[in-house]
């Protein structure tokens, strides 16, 4: 598995053994980035944005977005390979100052760390019925910026179904896989959590 853009095009990523993490195949990463480099679905723009990566695993996803330019990248994921697999690509990229790692179940992130985020990818195990709980945690922690942008991969016939405060804009299938593009609706309720800064 590579980096398929950008600055570290190229750069090989390691993927633990095993299969309890499915990295998102170069194609569909290829085809995700260049919708957000011409759909204009991220707020601002992926330039600079601060970005979430949800059920991390090796961080393909995030890396990605960090290769073409987003400022910094807050990747979650719990699993312990995962996560060494995670830290080698980062340390590979040498892309620590640009990323927080944090070792925590996607669907009870807690509180937001650092500012809200314009785009978030959430790529959970298929059919295990996490996705609507993944979102709605991230409007319970504030995590997302108001209008931000979160594509969700799942199985090609897998349903989402948002939890409100989430408007469905678009899903496009590639082979067995689907991505989701929501949009985190900018007059969604403030979580009584969310902290304005």
């Amino acid at each position: 598995m590579r980096v398929v853009g950008g600055r570290h095009r190229g750069r090989r990523l390691v993927t633990p053994p095993g299969l309890a993490v499915r990295p998102t195949a170069d194609r569909v990463r290829e085809a995700l980035f260049n919708i957000l480099a011409h759909g204009g679905h991220v707020p601002g723009g992926l330039v600079g944005a601060r970005v979430l990566d949800l059920f991390a695993g090796t961080g393909a996803l995030g890396l990605e977005a960090l290769s073409r330019r987003a400022g910094h990248v807050v990747f979650i994921e719990h699993d312990r390979a995962a996560l060494r697999a995670l830290e080698r690509n980062i340390q590979t990229l040498r892309a620590g100052t640009e990323v927080t790692v944090l070792a925590r179940d996607a669907t009870l992130p807690g509180g937001r760390v650092g500012p809200p985020a314009a785009l978030a990818f959430l790529d959970p195990p298929y059919r295990q019925g996490l996705v609507a709980p993944a979102l709605a945690a991230l409007a319970a922690g504030a995590w997302l910026a108001p209008g931000a942008l979160a594509v969700v991969e799942v199985g090609a016939r897998e349903d989402v179904a948002p939890p409100a405060g989430y408007t469905v804009l678009d899903r496009r299938r590639y082979g067995a896989t689907a991505l989701v593009f929501l949009r985190r609706d900018a007059d969604a309720p403030q979580s009584a959590s969310e902290d304005p800064s």
